[in-house]
């Protein structure tokens, strides 16, 4: 099909159909993972990534944050304390993903509650219990299916998808970061200090680097892009330029 688009008419969602009935092994499925610090934009380039190819979308750092959500709501500390109860709760979130990007626990949409820098604080904290971090692989594993898989999060190139054909790590100066956080929370209303933003940000870079399970790092076969002067279609335009010249027949 020389021009994916001309079922839209008539048949717009054939791919989702061909798909459904296709299968092969999870190895040969593609994956593209986009590694990073907390606010380095990886989410959104994720997003435009998997939506240009057509490829399924896993935000890994969403499942931490549901999780860190449901066990602070069930009254659990962060800690090792409640290291195996919050495991088994990870393992029997009723979570989904829709085409809107939308993040629903059970019934209830939690897509903003799970964006608070409160909720962004307690998953790297839950993040840290190794029970917990085994219990979302197979969660994450899960989610590579046909035609392909674009991950985003702070180890999908070293720990989840360690043979994915394309790992990106994006990252960004802890200023850049901080600024484009505060412009996000002030867009949707949320009151926030440039200042506190900056400090979290950069305990946050120190607790997620030092971490002893799978800390942040860039792969060894990772390519690195630092999108500090970059606009997010620049990044999206060499995220898959990096792709095309990947594939069997390379650029066209």
């Amino acid at each position: 099909i020389e021009d994916p688009k001309c079922v839209a008419k008539t048949f717009p969602d054939y791919f989702e159909a061909l798909f459904s009935i296709c299968e092969t092994e999870r190895e040969r499925i593609p994956v593209i993972c986009i590694d990073g610090p907390t606010a380095s934009g990886k989410g959104t380039i994720a997003a435009e990534v998997a939506k240009a190819l057509g490829y399924q979308l896993l935000d890994s750092g969403a499942l931490y944050r549901i999780t860190g959500l449901a066990a602070s709501r069930a009254g659990l500390a962060l800690d090792e304390s409640n290291e195996e109860t919050i495991a088994e709760m990870a393992l029997e979130m009723p979570v989904r993903f829709d085409a809107q990007q939308r993040v629903w626990l059970g019934d209830e949409d939690i897509s903003l509650a799970i964006r608070s820098e409160e909720a962004g604080m307690n998953a790297s904290r839950v993040s840290t219990l190794p029970a917990v971090r085994s219990a979302l692989v197979d969660l994450q594993l899960a989610f590579q299916h046909l035609p392909g898989l674009v991950a985003d999060g702070r180890d999908m190139g070293t720990v989840i998808f360690p043979h994915a054909p394309l790992k990106v790590y994006l990252w960004a100066s802890a200023q850049c970061r901080a600024e484009r956080r505060y412009k996000q929370l002030i867009s949707k209303g949320i009151s926030a200090n440039i200042s506190t933003l900056l400090a979290d940000l950069e305990a946050r870079d120190a607790r997620d680097m030092n971490r002893a399970t799978a800390p942040l790092k860039p792969a060894e076969d990772s390519l690195q892009l630092d999108s500090s002067q970059m606009t997010i279609e620049e990044v999206v335009a060499q995220v898959l330029s990096w792709w095309q010249e990947r594939q069997l027949f390379g650029r066209a």
